[in-house]
C-alpha cells in the first residue's frame, strides 16, 4: 500500500469526513496526486464568493492541493483545482473564533485567486499543518532559485 492510501482515509476520518464521500471523490483525487505524496488534511469545504456552486472536497497532501467539487443537481464529480504548493502564490488564511471556520486563500498559477472556508474540529491544527507546509514550500522554492 503506498503513502497517500495509507493516509488518505485516516485523515478525512480525523476531520469527520464520511469514508462514502471520501472515497467518491477518490477516483479523482487519485489522478491528482503520486502515490508517494501524504495526505495530511481531507476535509468538506466552501467556496464564500460561490455559495450554491456545489459540495467541495479539499484534500491538502506534503506537495499539492487538490479540490474536488460534487453538482448539487447532477452529483456529477469534477477537479475544481490542482496545484502543487509551489506554484501558489499569496497564500494566507485566517481563523474566525467565533464559529471554528478558517478561511485558506491562494492565487493558482493561472493568476485565479481562490477561497475555501473550512470548518475542522481542532483550527489550531489546521493552523499547524498549512504553516509547516506552506513555510516549507517557499522555502524550497528560495533554495531552488
Amino acid at each position: 500500500m503506498d503513502a497517500f492510501s495509507r493516509t488518505f482515509l485516516p485523515a478525512a476520518a480525523e476531520a469527520g469526513v464520511a469514508a462514502p464521500l471520501a472515497t467518491r471523490h477518490l477516483a479523482v483525487i487519485r489522478r491528482c496526486v503520486q502515490p508517494d505524496d501524504s495526505a495530511v488534511l481531507v476535509t468538506r469545504c466552501a467556496r464564500p464568493d460561490a455559495p450554491q456552486s456545489g459540495d467541495f472536497l479539499l484534500v491538502l497532501t506534503t506537495r499539492r492541493l487538490v479540490v474536488t467539487r460534487e453538482s448539487r443537481l447532477f452529483h456529477r464529480l469534477g477537479l475544481h483545482l490542482n496545484a502543487n504548493l509551489r506554484h501558489l502564490a499569496h497564500v494566507a488564511w485566517s481563523t474566525d473564533p467565533r464559529d471554528g471556520t478558517t478561511e485558506l486563500s491562494a492565487t493558482a498559477v493561472d493568476g485565479v485567486r481562490e477561497r475555501f472556508q473550512i470548518r475542522v474540529a481542532r483550527p489550531d491544527h489546521l493552523d499547524t499543518a498549512l504553516t509547516r507546509l506552506f513555510t516549507q514550500s517557499r522555502r524550497s522554492v528560495s533554495l531552488a532559485a
